[in-house]
């Protein structure tokens, strides 16, 4: 029980994003009690999120540590077929951007190299440019650095690093306030909804 609360934590702090549909996906690092059956407790998750079209899966192992990417299957498949991307995951030895295939591919880069390959970035939503900005400056020169290091549109991703924030604090006051992931989950839809309409008024 206290580890699908530990899930349930992780997944307030790192995942709000993703949660409120803001986002395709997002990542997270748990470690576990040595006795705890992970996979178990990522199962519970998987049937709890299921109605709202969130998956759970873990990219990578190392004894009581895992890797946990959670994503949105109809966003992330968006996110794979913008143009240009199914050209630059070609690069990295990705024959075609189906989500299950793709996952998998990146699952074995993981494990081939024990570190993060450049190519998360368009996991995660992140700009293709900036993507590539990243890998072509080696890390440096960016312009700004949120979630990612901005190489290209600064201004539009300020404004995008600046709502994930938001939503990242309204999920985390739901949660202390007792709530239960899927009611902190739904009181963030609603800020969301009423943020946007009071932005159409505007």
């Amino acid at each position: 029980m206290a580890n699908r609360y530990l899930i349930e934590k992780c997944l307030v702090e790192h995942c709000s994003a993703t949660l409120a549909s803001m986002k395709s996906a997002n990542l997270f690092n748990m470690t576990f009690a040595d006795d705890t059956d992970v996979e178990d407790q990522i199962e519970f998750w998987n049937r709890c999120m299921k109605e709202k079209g969130i998956r759970l899966y873990i990219l990578r192992r190392q004894e009581n540590r895992v890797l946990v990417y959670v994503y949105r299957k109809k966003q992330l498949s968006v996110s794979l077929n913008r143009p240009g991307v199914a050209k630059f995951l070609k690069k990295y030895g990705y024959g075609n951007t189906d989500v299950e295939y793709a996952l998998d591919r990146l699952k074995s880069r993981i494990g081939e190299n024990n570190e993060f390959p450049h190519e998360i970035g368009i996991f995660l939503d992140y700009p293709l440019g900036d993507v590539i900005g990243f890998i072509t400056n080696e890390g440096r020169n960016f312009k700004c650095v949120g979630c990612w290091k901005v190489y290209c549109d600064e201004c539009a991703c300020r404004k995008t690093f600046a709502k994930y924030k938001k939503m990242q604090r309204c999920l985390c006051t739901s949660l202390a306030a007792g709530k239960k992931c899927f009611a902190a989950y739904s009181s963030c839809l609603t800020y969301k909804i009423i943020n946007e309409r009071g932005r159409k008024h505007e």
